[in-house]
């Protein structure tokens, strides 16, 4: 009878899985097209993007700058036990580049901006101020949701190139001013194994990160239970939905781009 029960049940996740997917990219399609549409709210959408952007910047080269130093120090003594050490800098700079950058940036903007987003949406659910936007004929999620979209979609990439800079800063740091790698070595091995193309391709990495975190983050708090609790787990939700999201996004835009 368990296992009658359990057969009968896996149409219905199915069937509940497709139904969330398809209402989550209608969210998406719908808040994508509403920026299309004026009138164009560009003060919300710069306000956004100065949360998301410059709010998240010290957090962001806090972390930079410590992974590069952190990598630094640990390629240097596995490259020296080979006596690659003066591969330092090709090491630090694809390994921050193709896959540090933009993913620890879209993990910690998450857990700083997206889960505000969450929370924000969530109150604003609650105290019924959404309700009020369409009594006063003004859509919302053209008002609340579209600005943080876009404002996310634009501002993570500049936060990926931040991060960037002040990692492979930091590896240099500890490999060249502390450990005693040749300059030259580092520097030159940085521009030789670091081209446009990984550039490019951590910007649309980015891109895509900063688009899913301020999505997922908006449609959970767009779609939060009218309580405190409700609005604590969505938070919550959003977060761990987000960051195992950017993880398999990562995968699969890697394999794109390899």
């Amino acid at each position: 009878m368990t296992v009658s029960r359990a057969c009968a049940a896996i149409p219905r996740t199915c069937l509940h899985l497709a139904q969330t997917a398809g209402m989550s990219f209608m969210f998406l399609a719908e808040s994508l097209l509403y920026g299309c549409i004026p009138p164009f709210r560009f003060r919300r959408i710069l306000d956004q993007i100065v949360f998301v952007g410059v709010g998240s910047i010290p957090i962001i080269v806090l972390t930079g700058i410590f992974t590069g130093m952190v990598l630094g120090l640990q390629g240097y003594h596995n490259l020296r036990n080979i006596g690659q050490a003066g591969m330092l800098g090709s090491l630090v700079a694809l390994s921050i580049i193709r896959e540090l950058g933009p993913v620890l940036s879209a993990l910690v903007v998450t857990g700083r901006a997206g889960s505000s987003m969450t929370a924000e949406i969530g109150i604003m659910k609650l105290t019924e101020q959404l309700s009020a936007l369409e009594m006063m004929a003004v859509n919302p999620v053209k008002y609340v949701v579209t600005p943080k979209i876009i404002a996310g979609a634009i501002a993570l990439p500049v936060l990926t190139l931040v991060f960037d800079v002040v990692g492979i800063l930091g590896g240099y740091i500890v490999g060249v001013w502390l450990l005693g790698v040749n300059q030259g070595s580092y520097l030159g091995g940085m521009m030789r194994a670091a081209g446009v193309g990984d550039i490019l391709g951590s910007l649309l990495k980015s891109l895509v990160f900063g688009l899913v975190m301020s999505w997922v983050c908006s449609l959970v708090g767009y779609r939060a239970k009218t309580t405190a609790e409700g609005i604590a787990a969505a938070t919550t939700n959003a977060v761990v939905i987000t960051t195992v999201t950017v993880l398999i996004l990562d995968y699969m835009l890697t394999s794109l781009l390899l």
